[in-house]
């Protein structure tokens, strides 16, 4: 899925197409353009006509677009890859043969890399109220299970995870036949979250496998999202705690993240009034907290 990347890595997007080498395997490639402005579309017309091409006039999100990639295709499985990765050599063919070993597997994910070549989080503990407070009072690194240890694990053995993320994702058809797709009702966030849920429940494993790397520039984008994005993110675990947890749930959710947030207001609020530079930090602070009360 393409939409307007080439910023994050310096060039047009084109992640599995150039950085594979020849696989030992039945490849359809489906890019779904997201209604990028930045040529995306017309490089892979030019440089890649055997490519399957879904132009979109308007940004759809991340769920229906890949969603759109999903249906379209014909696989055994369905590698959701972001526009702004690169897939190492052999990466694929791992992923595919750990699926194929283990058909219990409904999802796996490699090991994801920032540009830099330092360890980017792949896969999370599922989302809890808890886990969310620990983290955002960054306590995560003293309770275990608030928060996966990457940096501790080897890069041989498959390790069961909750969640992986959605930036390079192998799917087994059958899964998700039996689950269905991405909810589309999340606009962007937190749609991966709610997939890997709906795949445990339904008693299929989730796997990150670290002899597939693939490098994400994403990440280090993310670091300067936008005001909205920011406020995208806890609205979309706000709607995933609807729809899994109920109205209790939710109401236990925003309470934690408030608890959370309000020293941090009050924080930023005083050195706002010696350093002004403080001001873009106080104020997004306010928002979230108002914005909760409405979500």
């Amino acid at each position: 899925m393409t939409s307007d990347q080439s910023a994050v890595s310096g060039q047009p997007p084109a992640p599995l197409l150039p950085s594979s080498p020849p696989l030992p395997l039945s490849v359809e490639v489906i890019v779904i353009d997201n209604a990028s402005s930045d040529g995306s579309a017309a490089m892979v017309r030019e440089r890649f006509p055997w490519v399957r091409l879904i132009e979109n006039r308007e940004n759809v999100g991340f769920a229906w677009a890949n969603n759109q990639g999903i249906q379209a295709s014909a696989g055994q499985y369905v590698l959701l890859l972001n526009s702004d990765t690169v897939v190492h050599p052999a990466a694929l063919g791992t992923l595919v043969a750990f699926m194929d070993a283990h058909p219990q597997a409904g999802a796996c994910g490699p090991r994801l890399l920032n540009g830099d070549g330092s360890l980017q989080p792949s896969a999370h503990p599922m989302l809890t109220p808890g886990r969310e407070f620990w983290r955002l009072a960054f306590l995560d690194g003293l309770w275990p299970r608030a928060a996966y240890r990457q940096e501790r694990w080897d890069t041989v053995t498959p390790q069961p995870v909750e969640v992986l993320k959605g930036a390079c994702l192998l799917l087994r058809r059958a899964a998700l036949d039996q689950v269905g797709l991405l909810d589309d009702r999340y606009f962007m966030y937190t749609e991966e979250v709610d997939l890997c849920y709906r795949l445990a429940q339904a008693g299929w494993g989730l796997w990150l496998v670290p002899q597939a790397v693939v490098t994400h520039f994403g990440e280090a984008s993310s670091k300067q999202a936008s005001e909205a994005m920011y406020l995208q993110l806890y609205r979309s675990k706000v709607q995933f705690y609807r729809k899994f947890g109920g109205r209790p749930r939710v109401a236990l959710y925003k309470a934690l993240v408030a608890l959370a947030y309000l020293p941090r207001l009050a924080a930023a609020g005083v050195a706002s009034l010696v350093r002004p530079a403080w001001r873009p930090q106080a104020r997004l602070f306010r928002r979230l907290l108002l914005d909760l009360l409405r979500m």
